[in-house]
């Protein structure tokens, strides 16, 4: 019996042998259609090669795509687990011509491939074509010999098939296989073709035109090829089952399930198993691809596919968590074929334990109060709609998981009752945050988010994505389009673009759109909108337009790394100068970081060297920079630092980096660990370099570190290498003796200047440069009085020239006016014997009214102060004089 691993490489290798190119499935998020929740098709990578967008150097190609459908248009949640065919998860085989071959090659293809390679009796084979497309019907007719009542005309869009409502699109073929009269059903297109006896197994998609918003329907540049084949229906097929959950891959899911719950895999709680084996691949998938449980977006789809299968474990009598024992059964099974599982394998089994441990602890009050609702209600009464948004807002059950648990029972939600409460406490919330005050336009952001919900961030796995604008705001008014020239806040539903939060500024970038382009200046958000500010370039951007959005890669490069060096930064700081380090305001921009941390004191040079050696030191580590999502408690008793100023929900990131001998985390080596949002390197070698500019106060109690990390570091050091070599070459020395002899100019420059202070003081003694013949004292009131105005004397100087005078009087009192640059500093000098009777400080301040200042301080016997106008000195000294007359 061929596996679905035989049979997937058989597929791949046919069609390589025909010229195709081999290509790995797409991400389950697909960055090249804003419309697409998740990749539903084997097409959707190669929309853009199809329309002409797009060119590759390939022209025809195969794949086997890694497909969810659980949210929006393609959602078979609910089927999941009743019916033989449905899944959230599953893989679609497909070849596909862009331009090369269309449908009489293409027909042949899959016929041979059926027919020849896998064997199947083609007289179990029939064809649907649309109804107006009589040549796919005569190559059927003519190439697989069918006869006209094996070849159904479809009139519906059943066979014609598109994407989503714009992209390529065109008429389809669909090969069903007959399963025998003995199962229910009637062939396609008959009123029981509904039935399980006629099953489609492969469906090809003639691509000739392309859809747009308006409705308007053109032709492609060229007639291509998109076919699906879903693996699971054409194993069971193959391998001699009718139902898919029979198949050897999905068996053995089932049987790893009934071994964790210790149940029996075909017994009554065989549904249990089957929802759990499918949901643990559709889950496994989405981690791998970077989705994370949270309450929006597909982060809110994946917890609701989570909580789902976590349900149905508790069902079989689980008592602890369950999922992630089953990923090791996956990984075996999947992973040589998408090697991201087995890459992704940790992350996806902490992922899932961790949300079944919290969903226990909330599951048995959740039911309980089911059934408490329940007990009042008249048998197969709808469970009132308020009931189950209680259940929605208290406890996280999202509608349709108790829609599944009430199905058990034989009863339905009251799903209007339910819409209602869920417009009410919309109606709530919106008052209050519009009466918070927290910004001037802050009803048109409530208004966008209540119509189309908050904007999905896509930026931190991929630069570059597509969105559909649904919004253009412009001074708070929501506005059509806008022009070439004009400035515009652009909404789109999902975006690569990171607002700015926790320190990180917002990204630049370029947005594309059909006819035009805007240049993104800057990104913010505002409850869950990123508000991307840019100026349109070139064109018009209109509401609802498709865009191409394209992240400024250098610039989100360097806002990386320097938000990663923050973080090795804080660790550093705290294991250097103690735990009390506590981050208190951070900026992290393309061209330097800038971090403020609690600390009463300068750090001393060995303290800061050390804090940059050790943060070099885990960047040459090169270790995985590594992100988890979990509780905000989680995290703190995992030993999580939380960063000053971010705002937590129900769950955080939490980004790990570097190894060390002791440090925190479950595995006590992670080095860094701390709660936060921004982007991050990859490996902690991205960052490069990491170089400080200098410690400095920020204010009371707090300190802050500037830095710049990879290329603006290098320059900066080689800037720095470049002055040192100018100043050796300045002091004809070599760069390595520059700080001896720097030393040695600054003690002879000390030198010279205590020799030239002395001179100074000589010649003021002496009465030289144009002070006379030498200061004479004379007498007032009895009172020895020296005054003098000096030129070339500094103010620090006066003192030593006032104690000479005094000690050459005798008796005294001494007044110098220092003349610099038409400025005053004047001193006054009292001899011991008469400090009873006058003040120094009576007669400084008596001088500097007279010179432009006022006041003066210091001693009886000595007193300093100044003024602005050295041109008075004669009037100063007058006033003096008349202090002394009494």
């Amino acid at each position: 019996m061929a596996s679905l691993n035989d049979i997937r490489s058989t597929f791949l290798n046919y069609f390589d042998q025909s010229g195709h190119q081999v290509v790995e499935s797409s991400p389950l998020v697909p960055l090249n259609d804003p419309t697409l929740m998740f990749t539903n098709a084997g097409m959707v990578q190669f929309k853009n090669a199809f329309t002409g967008l797009e060119k590759r150097n390939y022209s025809r190609a195969t794949t086997s795509q890694k497909c969810v459908r659980a949210g929006g248009k393609h959602n078979d949640l609910d089927n999941v687990g009743y019916t033989a065919r449905h899944h959230t998860f599953f893989e679609m085989l497909g070849n596909f011509s862009f331009g090369d071959y269309f449908k009489e090659e293409a027909i042949p293809y899959a016929w041979d491939l059926l027919t020849k390679e896998f064997g199947i009796n083609k007289d179990r084979l029939l064809v649907t074509v649309y109804h107006t497309d009589d040549d796919a019907a005569n190559i059927w007719k003519k190439y697989a010999g069918l006869s006209d009542d094996r070849i159904i005309r479809i009139a519906t869009d059943d066979n014609f098939w598109s994407m989503g409502a714009t992209g390529p699109c065109g008429p389809c073929s669909e090969i069903f296989y007959d399963h025998g009269d003995h199962i229910p059903g009637g062939p396609p297109g008959s009123p029981d073709e509904d039935g399980d006896r006629f099953i489609e197994i492969w469906n090809i998609v003639f691509m000739q035109y392309e859809r747009f918003a308006d409705g308007r329907q053109e032709n492609l540049p060229n007639q291509s090829i998109d076919t699906g084949m879903g693996l699971e229906r054409v194993g069971a097929l193959l391998q001699g089952h009718h139902d898919n959950y029979d198949t050897d891959l999905m068996r053995d899911l089932i049987e790893a399930s009934a071994h964790a719950t210790s149940q029996d895999p075909d017994g009554p709680g065989n549904v249990h198993h089957r929802v759990i084996a499918d949901h643990l691949r559709s889950t496994s998938f989405l981690i791998s691809d970077g989705v994370m449980p949270s309450n929006e977006g597909r982060g809110y789809v994946l917890r609701r596919i989570m909580r789902r299968a976590m349900r149905h474990a508790h069902l079989l009598g689980a008592k602890d968590p369950v999922m992630h024992q089953l990923v090791p059964a996956l990984v075996s099974q999947m992973g040589q074929a998408f090697p991201e599982l087995a890459r992704g394998q940790t992350l996806i089994e902490e992922t899932l334990l961790q949300e079944e441990t919290r969903f226990k602890q909330t599951l048995d009050r959740g039911l309980k109060l089911l059934d408490d609702e329940l007990l009042g209600l008249a048998d197969g009464a709808a469970l009132p709609g308020k009931a189950a948004f209680k259940l929605y807002d208290t406890f996280g059950f999202p509608l349709d998981l108790t829609q599944d648990a009430l199905r058990e029972k034989g009863r339905e939600v009251d799903t209007d009752g339910f819409n209602s409460a869920m417009e009410e406490q919309k109606a709530k919330a919106r008052a209050a945050w519009s009466g918070s005050g927290d910004t001037a336009d802050a009803a048109i952001w409530f208004d966008i988010v209540d119509k189309h919900g908050v904007t999905e961030f896509l930026g931190y796995e991929a630069e570059a994505a597509e969105g559909q604008v649904i919004a253009l705001v412009r001074d708070g008014i929501a506005i059509d389009k806008a022009v070439s020239g004009e400035r515009v806040q652009i909404i789109l539903n999902q975006t690569p673009f990171y607002a700015e939060s926790g320190g990180q500024i917002g990204d630049c970038g370029i947005i594309k759109f059909e006819g035009g382009e805007a240049r993104v200046t800057d990104t913010r958000k505002v409850a869950g909108i990123f508000i991307h500010v840019a100026q349109v370039t070139e064109g018009k951007i209109t509401n609802g337009v498709a865009a191409e959005l394209v992240v400024d890669h250098a610039r989100r490069t360097a806002i990386r790394a320097n938000h990663s060096a923050t973080h090795l930064l804080h660790e550093a700081l705290r294991v250097h100068l103690g735990d009390h380090v506590v981050q208190r305001g951070s900026l992290n921009a393309d061209d330097r970081l800038r971090f403020d941390f609690s600390h009463g004191k300068a750090l001393t040079a060995e303290q800061l060297a050390s804090v940059v050696d050790d943060v070099n030191s885990y960047i040459r580590q090169n270790t995985s920079v590594e992100t988890r999502i979990m509780t905000p408690d989680d995290a703190r008793a995992l030993g999580a630092q939380a960063l000053f100023g971010e705002k937590y929900g129900d769950e955080v990131r939490v980004v790990s980096m570097g190894r060390a001998d002791t440090g925190k985390g479950s595995d006590g080596m992670t080095y860094s660990l701390e709660l936060c949002g921004g982007t991050h390197v990859r490996q902690t070698g991205d960052i490069g370099a990491f170089v400080a500019l200098g410690d400095s106060a920020s204010s009371a109690g707090v300190r802050r570190i500037e830095a710049l990390t990879g290329q603006a570091a290098m320059s900066y050091l080689s800037a720095q290498d470049a002055r040192l070599a100018s100043v050796a070459s300045e002091l004809k020395t070599q760069p390595s003796d520059v700080a001896e002899r720097v030393k040695a100019l600054l003690g002879e420059r000390k030198s010279l200047q205590n020799e030239v202070a002395q001179l100074r003081r000589d010649l003021a003694m002496a009465g030289g440069a144009g002070q006379g013949d030498g200061p004479e004292a004379k007498e007032i009131n009895g009172v020895n009085f020296l005054a003098q105005v000096l030129s070339g004397v500094s103010g620090k100087d006066l003192p030593a020239l006032i104690d000479a005078h005094k000690s050459r009087l005798g008796s005294g009192a001494v007044l110098l006016i220092a003349d610099a640059d038409g400025k005053a500093a004047v001193a006054a000098g009292v001899t011991d014997d008469l400090t009873g009777t006058i003040s120094a400080v009576e007669l400084v301040r008596a001088a500097t009214p007279e010179l432009g200042g006022k006041g003066g301080g210091g001693r009886a016997d000595m007193a300093q102060g100044g003024g602005r106008d050295a041109g008075n000195a004669a009037a100063a000294i007058a006033a003096v004089e008349n202090i002394i007359r009494g």
